[in-house]
């Protein structure tokens, strides 16, 4: 009994988790839309490029690439050809 009332428990936890998923990346999607409409669905942020060269004996040179403007979708989740702002502002620094 204790058991069956477990996996119910668990079936409807997940059924309830996947729907707000869906729901949240929903309605994120219909607020980037109208904001395409609008013409404030993309965002531009610098990110600083980095070159990593190996060397002999198991060590590394970094070398300053130069900085570059990413354009980014204001939004939760990603869009098609654009990462979401926020994660781009929290990871300026790529490495080639």
């Amino acid at each position: 009994m204790g058991s069956a009332l477990v996996s119910r428990f668990f079936k409807v936890g997940s059924l309830g988790l996947l729907v707000a998923v869906l729901a949240l990346y929903l309605g994120d999607l219909a607020v980037f839309s109208a904001r395409v409409r609008k013409g404030s669905a993309y965002g531009v942020v610098t990110v600083n490029q980095f070159l990593t060269t190996p060397l002999k004996g198991q060590k590394e040179e970094f070398d300053v690439i130069g900085t570059i403007q990413v354009t980014c979708a204001r939004s939760i989740f990603p869009q098609p050809g654009a990462p979401a702002c926020w994660w781009v502002r929290r990871h300026t620094a790529q490495w080639q």
